[in-house]
Order: structure tokens, then C-alpha cells, then sequence
């Protein structure tokens, strides 16, 4: 008998296996998982709907203290930095920023539970992600005392291992620097970590940081406004933050056709 044929119980040639033609290999789909173990949010439009609360503040101090009120754009343009920053595009006396940043703190305390909710879903996301064992941080241009209410009113107090605000930092957003002190302090790896948000500010920041970013499109800012950072992600509605995945199609070998 040769090596390159059986002969099978009625002496028919079968060819050897080792010569069955290779046969085009289906995809297997691997259902998706997150590539991430590590995401950083940001606050304010991200987790928590507080725009109204922000923008009323900001209308308040306005007519405080210019007696006239620009349009939201101007304010929104800025949203995402600290308020010394947002108020330098009305003065440049620091006396004077100073007290506009006290009469909108003032305004925004005194109405802040009454205004501040949770954006729908996403709570159920975020204990999702910490169940899966997920790192979850906060990285946020706002006081730690004012980020510190906004995660109580809205039930988030127990939920992230780390906040990073602007008492944390000496340069914000759009800078990378709060984005890698909270990679710091969670140890995280950035290349296994997203930075998600709402805002230019976010995506820029994160980009600058080495992180992948994720553009949330339920706050404040036009998806026009956001298109320019070209984010890695889009994310429409909070439950897409648990398939940000790589799809990974492995091919596999068919069996040899029956004899």
C-alpha cells in the first residue's frame, strides 16, 4: 500500500488525508468585550445632567454683575474648564472674577438638589462596569467639594476609586495632566484605558493623556461641536459604553469533506 492511498473495504482508493485541499475558513464571531479595564468619566454632562443648574448660575451672575446676559453659546464654549478660566472671557481683573465666581457658586448651592439628576441609564452602566471588576475614575474641572455633592445627589457617592478634580491639578482640561493623575492613582494602563465625555475639552485632553477617548453626544454640545476631536468612540446612549469593543473574527479550518 502506498503512502499517498487506503484501500477501503471494498479495495476503493481513498486518498491519504494529508492531500485533502484546504477549504475557505468561515469567520467565527467572538462576541464583543471591552478592550478597556479602566474608564475615567467625565462629571458634569457626562454622569450628571446639571447643564440647567450650570447655565442658570451662569445667567444669574451675569445680570449680577454686567446687568445683561450673553447667549449660552459663549458660556457653553467654555464648559468643561474651571470658572477662573470661563470668567476671564467677561474681565480681566482678578478682584472682580473672583467675586463673580463667588456669586455663582452662591446661585448654584442654593439650587443644586432641585436641579441635579442622573442622566438616565447610566447608573445601571456604571454598576455594570463595576461588577465586571472595572477601574472607574472621575476626572472633572470642577472643586471637589461642589464634584463631592453632585456624585451624592445623584447616588454615585460609592462608586469610583478615584476623583480627580481641579483642587488636584495646576493645568486642566484640555491639558493632559488631570487625565494622568487619575491614571497615577488607579495605576492604570493607557493604553487599556478611555477617557469619556462630553465636551472638546474631554476628548482633547484624553487624546493628549495617550488614553482612547469616548464622545458622549446627551450633554450640551452639538455633535458638530465634538466632530473635530474625532473621538474613537461615539456614544449615543449610556448601555454602548458597555460594547466598546474591538469585533475579532478568527478563522478556522473546515472539516474534510465526507467520503
Amino acid at each position: 500500500m502506498s503512502r499517498t492511498s487506503q484501500a477501503g473495504p471494498s479495495n476503493t482508493i481513498i486518498p491519504h488525508p494529508a492531500f485533502y485541499p484546504l477549504h475557505p475558513a468561515p469567520a467565527l464571531y467572538i462576541p464583543p468585550m471591552s478592550p478597556y479595564d479602566t474608564y475615567l468619566f467625565d462629571l458634569d454632562g457626562t454622569l450628571i445632567d446639571s447643564i440647567e443648574l450650570i447655565l442658570a448660575s451662569y445667567r444669574h451672575t451675569l445680570r449680577v454683575h454686567r446687568g445683561s446676559v450673553p447667549p449660552d453659546d459663549v458660556w457653553l464654549k467654555g464648559l468643561g474648564t474651571p470658572l477662573v478660566i470661563q470668567f476671564r472671557e467677561f474681565s480681566e481683573d482678578d478682584a472682580e472674577i473672583a467675586s463673580m465666581v463667588e456669586t455663582y457658586r452662591e446661585h448654584n448651592l442654593a439650587h443644586h438638589d432641585e436641579m441635579v439628576r442622573e442622566y438616565p441609564g447610566v447608573r445601571d452602566v456604571v454598576t455594570t462596569l463595576q461588577s465586571r471588576g472595572t477601574q472607574l475614575g472621575i476626572v472633572t474641572s470642577k472643586k471637589r467639594t461642589g464634584s463631592l455633592k453632585g456624585l451624592e445627589t445623584c447616588g454615585f457617592d460609592d462608586t469610583f476609586r478615584t476623583l480627580v478634580t481641579a483642587d488636584d491639578v495646576d493645568r486642566y482640561k484640555p491639558n493632559p495632566d488631570p487625565v494622568l493623575r487619575a491614571l497615577e492613582l488607579l495605576d492604570a494602563d493607557p493604553d487599556l484605558t478611555v477617557f469619556i465625555g462630553d465636551s472638546p475639552h474631554d476628548v482633547n485632553a484624553g487624546r493628549a493623556a495617550g488614553v482612547a477617548t469616548a464622545a458622549v453626544t446627551w450633554g450640551p454640545f452639538p455633535r458638530a461641536w465634538l466632530e473635530p476631536t474625532k473621538p474613537d468612540h461615539w456614544v449615543d446612549e449610556p448601555r454602548q459604553l458597555l460594547d466598546l469593543e474591538r469585533r475579532t473574527e478568527i478563522p478556522t479550518f473546515s472539516a474534510p469533506p465526507a467520503v
